[in-house]
């Protein structure tokens, strides 16, 4: 059985747990070589070592990371088909509980990195089409809430409804270039992000999923590699006639 993503080059950030690992792990089984970027330099050389992958310990908002971790990829392994921009925060407010600095910070993980990243990753693969290669696909992690809002999100809210944005404009700028943009965007989904926001809110982790799951017409809230498995097909040559798309991957919570 041919593995989707076999000898492709791709580059994950926030690698080291939850939706990230879950990518990370999948990614490897369908037989990509990867490099890993996370601040958890202990899980992320675990990670590593387990996929057979290049970890780089890094701060997605550190400027030239991306450019750094890019020529990486290029030096160590010839080239880069996939990023999938997954790194991201949240801050747990309204907009009367959200400072400065509080936004900046939300917007400077979850959308100035995906910029930076993107913007280095479109560079290479534009090189790569330029001289007969396919160019590459850029996933980016959204989420449900970019299209119905959490109560007391709005910094994370706001910062996933600009990626949605992003993705659509790269991609038609970029269509003809042969890289394809999409996002994944996941319900709530059990990862240490939910699970910090349920123990936020005062509940006991168990007893809050199954509270936040009773909301969603599945029942439940979804697992990490549900998302992997919607990632590794929107990277992969099975999606190649799709660009500019969002996949809400929520158990049907926006269709409410």
């Amino acid at each position: 059985m041919t593995r989707r993503l076999e000898s492709k080059v791709a580059l994950i950030t926030g690698a080291t747990s939850g939706i990230g690992l879950a990518i990370a792990e999948k990614f490897a089984a369908e037989g990509a070589k990867l490099i890993l970027t996370g601040r958890n330099a202990a899980a992320g050389e675990a990670l590593a070592a387990k996929t057979g992958g290049i970890f780089v310990a890094g701060d997605v908002t550190q400027k030239g990371l991306a450019e750094r971790i890019t020529a990486l990829a290029v030096d160590k392994l010839g080239r880069l088909d996939i990023l999938v921009n997954n790194a991201g925060i949240v801050h747990r407010g309204n907009i009367l509980e959200t400072t400065d600095d509080d936004f900046a910070r939300v917007m400077g993980v979850n959308v100035d990195a995906v910029f930076r990243f993107s913007r280095a990753a479109v560079k290479q693969m534009v090189a790569q089409f330029d001289v007969g290669g396919k160019g590459g696909a850029i996933v980016n992690i959204a989420s449900d809430w970019a299209f119905v809002a959490g109560r007391g999100e709005l910094a994370y809210c706001t910062s996933k409804g600009a990626i949605i944005m992003l993705t659509k404009a790269m991609a038609i700028d970029h269509a003809r270039q042969g890289i394809r943009v999409n996002a994944v965007c996941p319900g709530d989904v059990e990862t240490p992000m939910l699970v910090g926001g349920i123990l936020h809110r005062g509940d006991e982790k168990q007893a809050g999923l199954q509270k936040n799951g009773e909301g969603i017409p599945m029942g439940r809230v979804g697992q990490p590699h549900e998302i992997a498995n919607a990632v590794t097909f929107v990277a992969s040559d099975e999606a190649s006639f799709i660009t500019g798309h969002a996949m809400l991957v929520d158990g049907g919570n926006t269709a409410q």
